[in-house]
C-alpha cells in the first residue's frame, strides 16, 4: 500500500510525510523541486505538480491512498479537480484532505470558497475521505516576531471572536493517522470532516498578552484595521493575495474561528497527547 502526500515540501506536508515514514508507511512525494526534498530515509520522490497531468499519472500509480494539498493560488479550485479526475483514473479510494475551518461560512472568501468547492466534489465523486479543516495555523505568527520583538505591538487580525490557533505539526500527524486508518480499511468508508484545532480560542488581546507574558514586557494588540493588513501584505504577496487575506481577516472579526464542542477533546485523544499551545510558540521565539 503506497501513499501520495502532495505539497510534501510545504509547512503542512514536510510533516505528513515524517509522520508517515515514522509509522513505517511506504509513502511517495510529489515535489516541484527535488532538491528541496529532505525526507527520512525510504521516501519515494516523484517531481511534477498539480497541473501536469502527466506527472501526476506516474505519481498516481500504485497508489493506494492520497493526501491532497494544495496552495493559495488563482488555479488552486482547478489543481484539485485534475488530481481528483486523476486519481480516480487510477483506482485510488481514500483521500484525506486539507481544507480550511469555517469553509462553508466564509463563502466570500476566494480560497476558503475554493476548498468548499473540493469537499463537494470529494463527496460527488464518491471517494472515502477525511477532510481536514484546520483553524489559524500558529506558525503564521513568525513572520511577525520582529514586530512583537522589536516594536511591542502583535500586528495579526485576529479580531474579537477568537481563533482556535493550531501547530502545524498537530495538522501533520493527524493527517497521519487519518491517512493511515482509511488505507488500512478495506472498504470504502464515509466521508468524515474533522476541525483541526489548537487548545486555546485566542483572541488579539489575549495572544498581546501571552507575548507580554512571556517577554516581560508591555506588547500591544493593533490588529484591529484589516485595510491597513491588505496594504502591508501588498509588499510580500501580489496584490489579489493580499485582498483574499483581508477578505479572511474580516471574517476573522466578524464571526472567529471557534471550535465546536469537543473538538479538542477528540484531537487530544486521537493524538494521545497535549494539542501544542501558542504559549509554547511564543515562549520558544522568546528564548530564541
Amino acid at each position: 500500500m503506497t501513499i501520495l502526500v502532495t505539497g510534501a515540501t510545504g509547512t503542512i506536508g514536510r510533516h505528513v510525510v515524517q509522520q508517515l515514514a515514522q509509522r513505517g508507511a511506504n509513502v511517495r512525494a510529489l515535489v516541484r523541486d527535488p532538491a528541496k526534498a529532505d525526507f527520512p530515509a525510504g521516501v519515494a520522490v516523484v517531481q511534477g505538480d498539480l497541473l501536469d497531468p502527466d506527472a501526476l499519472r506516474a505519481a498516481l500509480s500504485g497508489v493506494s491512498s492520497l493526501f491532497l494539498l494544495n496552495a493559495v493560488v488563482p488555479d488552486e479550485f482547478t489543481q484539485a479537480l485534475v488530481t481528483l479526475n486523476l486519481a480516480k483514473e487510477a483506482g485510488i479510494k481514500h483521500v484525506v484532505y486539507l481544507s480550511v475551518m469555517n469553509a462553508d461560512r466564509y463563502v466570500n472568501v476566494p480560497h476558503f470558497a475554493g476548498k468548499l468547492g473540493v469537499e463537494r466534489m470529494l463527496e460527488q465523486m464518491g471517494f472515502s475521505a477525511t477532510i481536514l479543516r484546520p483553524a489559524y495555523f500558529i506558525g503564521n505568527d513568525v513572520q511577525i516576531r520582529a514586530a512583537v520583538l522589536e516594536a511591542g505591538v502583535y500586528p495579526m487580525p485576529v479580531g474579537p471572536l477568537g481563533l482556535a490557533m493550531v501547530d502545524a505539526a498537530d495538522i501533520g500527524e493527524v493527517a497521519a493517522l487519518e491517512l493511515l486508518r482509511r488505507d488500512a480499511s478495506p472498504t470504502a468508508l464515509p466521508i468524515e470532516r474533522i476541525n483541526v484545532v489548537g487548545p486555546d480560542t485566542l483572541t488579539g488581546t489575549k495572544v498581546a498578552a501571552i507575548w507580554s507574558d512571556v517577554l516581560g514586557r508591555p506588547v500591544a494588540y493593533v490588529g484591529g484595521d484589516t485595510a491597513a493588513f491588505e496594504q502591508n501584505l501588498r509588499y510580500a504577496m501580489p496584490a489579489w493575495m493580499a485582498y483574499d487575506m483581508r477578505l479572511m481577516a474580516e471574517r476573522f472579526h466578524t464571526d472567529g474561528m471557534v471550535p465546536d464542542a469537543g473538538d479538542v477533546e477528540r484531537l487530544t485523544a486521537l493524538l494521545g497527547r497535549p494539542l501544542r499551545s501558542y504559549r509554547d510558540f511564543a515562549a520558544a521565539i522568546a528564548r530564541a
